[in-house]
């Protein structure tokens, strides 16, 4: 029998979703306003500034979005595996829930007033308002204090089921949250000790090279945040929903320890065209950067096993008969696939982005953002989209019809067709060396510079109608998730009710000492030190004259 979970978390978690699809709407409208711009087909009022809303753009769609999202799925997974939340732990969760949304909503008074256009990486020297990197640091601080609420779930979860290892969901959960706390480490040491003296005028200069170090000592792992809630659902939803169970308990939990241990010691890989940093510490993350294509494969060997064990149990004969097996016509499972499909280009582009010398050709250039919309925007947006469809149903309570399934098939392939067309320009505009990062450049009629945007697809008309196409997928998720909200009939026979598919995972062979998180982050802090102590002594001990604040806004 289906059973939602306590009503009291239901509200939790929907208040993170909500906020998320707020956030959401937005900032696409954002998005949209940015492609007809670099089209010159449109001019923004005196008063809003194209760096302003590429500045919300990123921050309500890369933050704001994934992070409130994320903290909902988590709170419904983690009170639907491990029960429901005790008093204390929902009290701290809405604690975080509160100081997360100031945060929030101080940062994008911020932007909004224009005194903070400094982009999604707050590069210094560029100075926004210090109310911004206060607004920043809460929300991080409001994230941290969600993350030890569910911590403390699962452990008073443990001390219930002593040497039981904790459901396959929850496990992932914490390893996410590990993951999260240490790498907001390095933006939480530069915005409290850097950004924010500096910005109120208490210190006169910054050290530009330090702060972009600790920047992405946190701005790499940030997209493994975003990434592993998406391999959450494709271990542990997917194969529920396609009738199998889990390939192998074992390796999911091991694919989680080493995403945490290689994906925090690599930010150098970000900065190889900044000087400042010893070739060898940018080497040593290089080679760190790579070994996370281990448990990248391991995950991808691990889906498909699953897809083909059960797509032959149910029939399927030959070489890919299983594949036709799968539930194609079931928008949970398609728009999960499609997902995992896409993110083949977006890994095989982040292999040219970490290598020494292709990072020299893309570097500064619209390859970058089309990567991070190939990886983000769909990848991890995309498995979001699929989880929507079903969670906030389970959460109300109203039925997932099926005028809004038909309509949820097309906002996948609608949000597909516009994402392959604008990335793809991007990709092949950066190649050509468009620059990312402006309004727009045509390198003062440069005729040989103008020649690149004559392509078929590599011009900006291509972004602008991948970018329309983008928005209609948006708004049609948008009046999905208002309908799943409170439109929807609500669920009255048993078969009408939404399920939260968890699918078997046998802990039976688990070896136990996978679930000794001491032991794991132990090894991730010394990997860390390893990689960061020397480089970032030498940054403060044999540190250049500071720079002062710039405004280019």
């Amino acid at each position: 029998m289906n059973q939602q979970i306590a009503k009291q978390d239901r509200v939790l978690a929907l208040s993170h979703i909500g906020v998320a699809y707020f956030a959401f709407l937005v900032g696409t409208f954002c998005g949209l306003l940015q492609v007809f711009i670099r089209n010159d087909a449109l001019d923004l009022p005196a008063w809003l500034d194209y760096y302003q809303i590429l500045t919300a753009h990123g921050v309500l769609l890369a933050l704001v979005f994934t992070t409130y999202f994320i903290f909902g799925f988590f709170i419904t997974g983690m009170s639907k595996t491990l029960g429901s939340f005790g008093p204390k732990v929902r009290f701290v969760s809405w604690l975080g829930f509160g100081v997360m949304t100031v945060g929030t909503l101080l940062a994008i008074v911020m932007i909004v007033s224009g005194q903070a256009s400094v982009l999604y990486t707050f590069y210094a020297p560029l100075q926004a308002s210090g109310w911004y990197y206060i607004g920043l640091a809460l929300f991080v601080v409001g994230t941290w204090i969600i993350g030890f609420a569910l911590v403390g779930h699962y452990i008073i979860w443990k001390r219930e089921h002593k040497k039981q290892l904790s459901p396959l969901f929850a496990y992932m959960t914490i390893a996410t949250i590990i993951l999260w706390i240490i790498a907001c480490l390095g933006v939480v040491a530069t915005v409290l000790f850097q950004f924010i003296p500096w910005a109120f005028g208490w210190v006169d200069t910054i050290n530009v090279e330090l702060s972009r170090s600790l920047f992405w000592y946190f701005g790499h792992p940030l997209v493994y945040f975003w990434l592993l809630p998406a391999y959450m659902a494709w271990y542990v939803i997917v194969p529920k929903i396609i009738g199998g169970k889990v390939f192998s308990d074992s390796l999911a939990r091991l694919s989680f320890i080493l995403f945490i241990l290689f994906s925090i010691p690599v930010g150098f890989h970000h900065q190889l065209t900044e000087p400042g940093i010893e070739s060898f510490w940018k080497f040593l993350q290089t080679v760190l950067t790579f070994m996370v294509i281990i448990p990248s494969l391991m995950t991808a060997f691990s889906l498909f096993a699953t897809f083909e064990i059960t797509g032959r149990q149910k029939g399927g004969r030959g070489l890919f008969g299983w594949f036709t097996r799968l539930p194609w016509k079931d928008i949970r499972f398609t728009a999960l696939f499609i997902a995992m499909f896409f993110f083949i280009p977006g890994g095989a582009g982040g292999i040219i982005n970490a290598s020494f010398q292709l990072n020299e050709v893309i570097h500064n250039t619209l390859w970058v953002v089309g990567h991070f919309h190939i990886t983000v925007g769909t990848p991890v947006a995309m498995t979001f989209m699929g989880v929507t469809f079903w969670l906030i149903p389970y959460l109300t309570g109203r039925k997932l019809t099926k005028s809004i399934q038909k309509l949820a098939f097309i906002q996948v392939f609608s949000w597909s067709i516009g994402m392959l067309l604008m990335s793809t320009a991007q990709h092949i505009l950066g190649l050509l060396g468009a620059p990312r990062r402006t309004a727009y450049s045509g390198y003062n009629g440069n005729s040989e510079a103008l020649k690149w945007f004559d392509g078929i697809i590599s011009n900006h008309v291509t972004m602008a109608i991948g970018g329309s196409i983008l928005f209609f997928s948006a708004m049609i998720l948008i009046y999905i998730v208002f309908v799943s909200f409170v439109a929807s009939p609500k669920a009255v026979k048993e078969e009408d009710f939404v399920e939260f598919p968890i699918a078997e995972s046998d802990v039976e062979n688990t070896p136990k000492f996978l679930e000794n998180w001491w032991i794991w982050i132990a090894v991730a802090l010394i990997l860390i030190a390893i990689a960061y102590t020397v480089p970032l002594s030498n940054m403060m001990h044999h540190a250049p004259v500071g720079s002062n604040g710039f405004k280019t806004w």
